[in-house]
């Protein structure tokens, strides 16, 4: 068996632990403030209106209400910090994680596409290379972030790392959906000229180049409601580029897997002819 495929193999089975996709029910975290807030006013109101038709001392019911409402508040927006760092952590392991196997995925695609080239005497060097350089500038500029530290850089004044990690999140998957493109392209157009012409399905809805700055303004103008939008889209974009390459790697693995397959099954050797028979010495 072809060593490059079962490590293709390998690649596609680790993408149920690296691509997982995660629920846009995380989009309404920065809505909770909103919500807690108007939960407490109306029943801080309520604990108004109930101190002052009752007959007891209304100020020491209020006095008292109020230091509970106000508890209940800073715990809850202690849980929403929380749950905004989990979030986050969340986000930057998954990114991590793909674009790790994303790497190990490309190192084995070219191992093919040399393995194939060797076994059909084709110079596809060119090619080849162009497919080794994209696996280079993978590891340089898609290097892994500590998803812990981020998570902790949440409790920056002005939520400064929380800022700069969606930004990131967005601008790292939009070029590394396009250096995947141009890495499957070049894949397509070696393996044509090995004679081994695959046909892949276009990419239905690629990852647009979002600018941070207009969703940052929003962010601010609508008093933190656009947010809902932007933290859904940072869930939704990559949880969409997963499944589409899901079908590509699927579909460049059937293909390619008899191929291979073939061509690491060894040719048995001829039998030996048989041997002269010995004369008998007097």
């Amino acid at each position: 068996m072809s060593i490059a495929l079962e490590n293709l193999r390998r690649d596609l089975r680790t993408r149920l632990e690296t691509d997982k996709q995660m629920s846009g029910a995380w989009a309404i975290v920065p809505l909770l403030p909103l919500i807690i807030g108007v939960v407490v006013t109306a029943a801080f109101v309520a604990l108004v209106i109930s101190s002052a038709t009752s007959s007891t001392v209304p100020g020491v019911g209020i006095a008292t209400g109020f230091l509970g409402l106000l508890s209940l508040y800073y715990l809850s927006f202690f849980v929403l910090i929380v749950l905004a760092a989990i979030l986050i952590f969340l986000l930057v392991r998954r990114r991590n994680t793909h674009f790790n196997r994303q790497i190990l995925l490309y190192e084995d695609l070219v191992s093919i596409a040399k393995e194939l080239a060797s076994k059909r005497n084709i110079d596809a060097s060119v090619l080849i290379n162009n497919m080794d350089r994209n696996l280079r500038e993978a590891r340089l500029e898609e290097t892994e972030k500590n998803a812990g530290l981020w998570a902790i850089l949440i409790f920056t004044p002005f939520l400064l790392g929380l800022w700069y990690t969606s930004y990131f999140l967005m601008k790292d998957y939009y070029k590394h959906e396009r250096r995947e493109d141009m890495f499957v392209q070049d894949l397509l157009r070696t393996l044509y000229q090995l004679g081994i012409p695959i046909n892949l399905p276009y990419r239905s809805s690629p990852i647009p180049d979002r600018s941070f700055a207009l969703y940052f303004v929003l962010t601010l103008i609508t008093a933190t409601i656009f947010s809902v939008y932007w933290l859904y889209v940072l869930i939704s974009d990559p949880n969409n580029h997963f499944r589409q390459q899901m079908v590509i790697e699927d579909t460049v693995m059937a293909q390619l897997s008899p191929i291979l397959s073939t061509a690491a099954t060894p040719t048995p050797p001829p039998p030996p002819p048989p041997m002269p028979p010995t004369s008998s010495m007097a």
